[in-house]
């Protein structure tokens, strides 16, 4: 498998997955405001939507959008937990924090780094953001993990969009379990693996 990425952006949480999942993959860089590949190459051909992250499986199908790739990931390597069995009620608790992840915490977030959007556009979202922070953090008040005991795909992307709340200034520590979360999951070895390996 080979996945695209650029560093900083919420592909590193499909890396983490291929780490904790132990499979094995090759990274390749992608230069997402060029659409250009480390060799030159035009990445619209991998991916014409032109960002990351996107996955080529081992039989060159391109897989793309961010929780889509993470259970593909999951269901590679059923026996390492990182999402319950297809069919389950778990599965779709799953599927449930994905969405959520991705529509009110990522989308959320994107407003911030857009220089076109005006100020007014940008805090109107960064309050959304603070009411979704208040509910994660009384959720996840004694809890380790968003589906109880186990590190899942979920976590590892909620924890890649909340690493982007440091350099927009926006302080974690308001919200004590949420940035005690945070950290436990930026403690993980395959998490700094990750991080190590795109910075």
């Amino acid at each position: 498998m080979k996945l695209y990425y650029a560093k900083g952006t919420c592909a590193l949480s499909p890396h983490i997955a291929l780490l904790e999942a132990g499979l094995k993959f090759e990274l390749e860089k992608v230069d997402i405001r060029a659409k250009k590949l480390a060799d030159g190459g035009d990445y619209l051909q991998v991916n014409p939507k032109g960002y990351v992250p996107a996955l080529k499986t081992d039989d060159g199908k391109i897989l793309t959008e961010g929780p889509a790739i993470v259970q593909y990931i999951a269901d590679r390597k059923p026996d390492s937990g990182l999402a319950p069995a297809c069919g389950t009620f778990e599965r779709s608790q799953l599927q449930e924090w994905l969405n959520f992840i991705g529509t009110e915490i990522h989308k959320n977030f994107s407003p911030q780094f857009n220089p076109s959007l005006s100020q007014d556009v940008k805090d109107y979202a960064r309050g959304n953001l603070t009411k979704r922070f208040d509910y994660l953090n009384k959720l996840l008040e004694g809890r380790r993990f968003l589906l109880g005991e186990h590190f899942t795909v979920a976590d590892g992307y909620l924890y890649t969009v909340l690493s982007w709340a440091k350099p927009l200034g926006i302080d974690l520590s308001r919200w004590p379990a949420l940035a005690a979360y945070h950290a436990g999951i930026g403690a993980r070895p395959k998490v700094q693996e990750a991080q190590q390996a795109e910075a």
